[in-house]
């Protein structure tokens, strides 16, 4: 039998000399391999005896230096790679030059609750880390054949046992900084043959949105899961999806106080009892203590074991202190049921004080909707934080049913997404901040500060985007602000500012403030997209009404959608992110027009279903009739749908990244083709309106917006001249649209009387619904020769339209469908 490396001098190798250990991109290491490697980091550490500070990332030297560290018989701090330590180095300054007296047990510092940076630490000992790595290899069944995937951070408790774990029972780790997300993780995890790998709550969200139900894993023997609790009907979601593709799901619960983890959840209940932490670690013992006022039962949980931390330092003095506890307050409220099993209630700390009523935050989040509401209490009001626009309006109402609070006692936020702390649990402290402003601010206010400093752009950013966690380190892009929001937010940008900077979007709400000049006395900038917009539909609808005709304007429009698609669709930060934004802004389009034909279906024969669901090109008829009036709109909706779908695949979404100019390009490129394939130089009478021959107007508005360099405007424009040659067999409106998108690569905005701006963008942000509704005004009126009013009168049936209930209604539609 092959003899193991001695643990003397290495706390965790205990695999076969020849057996892999650690598994990276670039190479296996053995575990004679790693032990030298270890052995030669000890040397390189020298004679000092001072805590070892480790930035910790998921690479092959963090590994190393952690081992050599507790081979040193050093303690070692391990921080997030590029943290601010500031604080902390300036409070252990002499434990890290050796200067300060060191217990001669202490093994890992940790700071509590992941939070980073923080002077406050969890002392652990080399038997601390010893004990609790084998009893999770005992209970996981860890062999030689095992690979973990690294899919948490090794400075992270949960992720660091991943590690510990598997080399005390000599299996291997596979190192890897990707996000499950990333479709690379999963190729590394395949080709090297990944039995199991970890996640906390959030990396379940992930899981769901980036296909991982439909994987075929088979070397996967069980996931494991901790660092708060998970939704029961995911635990029971992910336990069956195991079930039937043969691994486990392993519920955990621990903390740093206690190295790691102290119960498991038996895999065999996990379907039938997902609301429970289960038993203790082999070697650990719960107890309840009383608490007042939380039920029958309910007590905090105390647990015992031998992984229980030496105690907290708070000082560089605290270094040298001994073991101090031999049980540790989990601070959670806990039940034992019948079938013996432990149970989280809540926390002790996540209790607040509102009206005098003492409210159980954690059972308000569980009643409301699992997961998808946070709840915070810090001051006289109850705050609700949801990333679900729908539910904004109902969740006041919801609360009413499970705590006597009057309405003006709850204050509900829409967030983009729920802060969370570098191990991916929910941010709290964030949110209780957040929810401390706002009660400094006092009940909502609708209206929009005045002014140009910070605070003051930060509320229009607030109120107009719905984001009152917005801070002035955000941008519009950042925010995720759209083509819908643009309109308002550049119109009160510019009245504030006095000028729009290039790439206003870009900027943080700091660095718009610093920009501010004092505002011209008539003159206000407009952004051109704005003014092509409110330009556009007012030509076509003058044309549609024969009181001019200035064709082309439709097409102008798609190329301003294009712009647009790439200032806002697609700089979000992840593939499912972008193609939710793409997705609403198809949304945004289709279900308006949907919710309009289909009225006006039923009192006219006007149009017919295809056309309410945006297929009239596929199932109407080839020749012109009154369904293609709609064109346009179904131009937008499947273009923007269709991209989606295009950039979801990961590597068309990273070489579209990393090649921003060129994949713009590149589909202009591929749009003409089809369009000279499909029909030549010139579209017939409804070839000009189809989606594949009018494609390039949304790509050459996308290649404007990626044009950032003077030859790049050049090749542009050389697209643009080529692209609407000959398209219309009419020179007039050829050049029409090419002015228009031409336009777009004007990189200032235009400068106009202030009462033409506000107009401008009132049509501009109407023009939507302008140009849906002008079909069933102007004809009337142009019959009876009062054209000039119908133009008139269907701007004006627009705006209101647009203002009034049916646009929020739509809106709100768009927000649940996309949310």
């Amino acid at each position: 039998m092959s003899s193991t490396i001695a643990t003397g001098t290495h706390l965790l190798l205990k695999g076969r000399p020849g057996d892999p250990a650690v598994i990276t991109a670039e190479s296996t290491l053995t575990y004679a391999e790693l032990e030298q490697a270890v052995t030669d980091r000890v040397a390189a550490y020298g004679p000092s005896h001072g805590v070892v500070l480790l930035e910790a990332g998921n690479d092959l030297d963090s590994v190393i230096g952690y081992l050599a560290a507790l081979a040193a018989r050093r303690p070692v701090l391990l921080t997030p790679p590029g943290s601010d330590l500031g604080e902390l180095r300036a409070r252990y300054r002499a434990a890290f030059e050796g200067s300060a007296e060191l217990h001669p047990d202490l093994a890992l510092l940790l700071s509590t609750s992941g939070s980073t940076g923080s002077p406050k630490l969890v002392r652990l000992s080399r038997d601390n880390l010893a004990a609790n790595a084998a009893s999770i290899a005992a209970y996981l069944g860890l062999t030689s054949a095992d690979r973990a995937m690294s899919s948490l951070p090794l400075h992270y408790c949960y992720g660091l046992s991943v590690l510990n774990s598997h080399l005390s029972a000599g299996a291997a780790v596979i190192l890897t900084d990707l996000s499950v997300a990333d479709e690379c993780f999963w190729d590394v995890a395949a080709r090297n043959g990944a039995t199991s790998f970890a996640g906390v709550p959030y990396t379940f969200d992930l899981l769901d949105t980036s296909g991982f139900a439909e994987r075929s894993l088979p070397s996967l023997r069980y996931i494991t899961q901790a660092g708060g609790k998970m939704p029961p009907e995911t635990v029971r979601r992910y336990a069956a999806l195991g079930e039937s593709r043969g691994w486990d799901l392993v519920v955990m619960y621990g903390q740093t106080e206690a190295t790691a983890r102290m119960a498991y959840l038996p895999p065999d209940l996990a379907a039938s009892r997902p609301e429970a932490i289960g038993i203790p670690i082999p070697g650990g013992h719960f107890r309840l203590d009383p608490v007042d006022g939380v039920g029958e039962g309910v007590g905090e949980l105390v647990y015992t074991g031998p992984n229980v931390m030496m105690g907290y330092a708070e000082s560089v003095g605290d270094l040298a202190r001994g073991p101090e506890l031999t049980e540790l307050r989990t601070g959670d409220l806990a039940r034992q049921a019948d079938d013996g099993l432990w149970e989280i209630t809540g926390r002790r700390s996540r209790f607040g004080k509102v009206l005098g009523l003492r409210l159980d935050l954690d059972r308000i989040e569980s009643e409301l909707r699992p997961g998808a509401v946070r709840a915070v209490a810090p001051g006289g009001r109850l705050h609700l934080f949801t990333a679900d626009p729908a539910s904004v309006g109902r969740l006041p109402e919801r609360v009413g049913g499970i705590v006597a609070l009057p309405r003006a006692a709850v204050q509900v936020h829409r967030i983009d997404e729920v802060p969370r702390t570098p191990n991916g649990k929910v941010d709290y402290a964030t949110l209780n901040a957040w929810a401390s402003v706002a009660d400094a601010a006092g009940p909502p206010d609708t209206g929009l500060a005045a002014g140009a400093d910070a605070e003051a752009l930060r509320t229009v950013y607030a109120t107009v985007l719905g984001r009152p966690d917005a801070t002035v380190s955000d941008s519009f892009v950042s925010l995720g602000g759209d083509s819908l929001s643009f309109v308002e937010i550049a119109t009160q940008l510019g009245e504030r500012l006095g000028t729009l900077p290039t790439g206003w979007q870009h900027r943080s709400i700091t660095e718009l403030a610093a920009s501010a000049r004092s505002p011209r006395r008539w003159l206000r900038p407009v952004e051109i997209p704005v003014l092509l917009r409110a330009v556009a539909i007012v030509a076509i609808v003058g044309s549609h009404a024969d009181v001019w005709t200035l064709l082309g304007g439709a097409h102008i429009l798609l190329a301003v959608a294009g712009f647009n698609l790439a200032r806002f669709g697609l700089t979000a930060a992840t593939r499912t992110l972008r193609a939710r934004r793409l997705l609403r802004g198809a949304a945004a389009v289709a279900l308006p027009a949907g919710l309009w034909v289909a009225a006006v279906a039923l009192v006219s024969d006007r149009y017919h279903w295809p056309t309410a669901l945006g297929l009239n090109q596929a199932f109407g008829s080839d020749g012109w009739t009154r369904d293609w009036q709609l064109w346009f709109l179904e131009v937008i909706t499947w273009s923007f749908a269709g991209l989606a779908l295009l950039l979801l695949v990961p590597v068309l979404d990273r070489w579209q990244r990393r090649h921003r100019f060129a994949s713009a390009v590149v589909v202009v490129g591929a749009t003409l083709a089809v369009r000279y394939l499909w029909v030549g130089l010139e579209a017939g009478a409804t070839e000009r309106y189809t989606i594949g021959c009018v494609l390039w107007c949304v790509a050459l508005g996308w290649a404007a917006a990626e044009a950032e360099r003077p030859w790049q405007r050049v090749l542009v424009s050389v697209m643009v001249v080529v692209g609407t040659y000959g398209f219309f067999g009419d020179p007039v409106r050829e050049a029409t649209v090419a002015l228009g998108i031409l336009v777009l690569l004007v990189p200032w905005p235009a400068l106009l009387p202030w009462p033409l701006s506000r107009v401008t963008a009132v049509l501009a942000a109407s023009s939507l619904w302008i140009y849906l509704v002008h079909w069933q005004i102007y004809p009337g009126l142009e019959a009876a020769g009062l054209g000039w009013l119908g133009v008139l009168a269907s701007l004006a049936a627009g705006v209101a339209v647009a203002l009034g209930p049916a646009a929020w209604v739509a809106r709100a539609r768009v927000a649940r469908l996309t949310a």
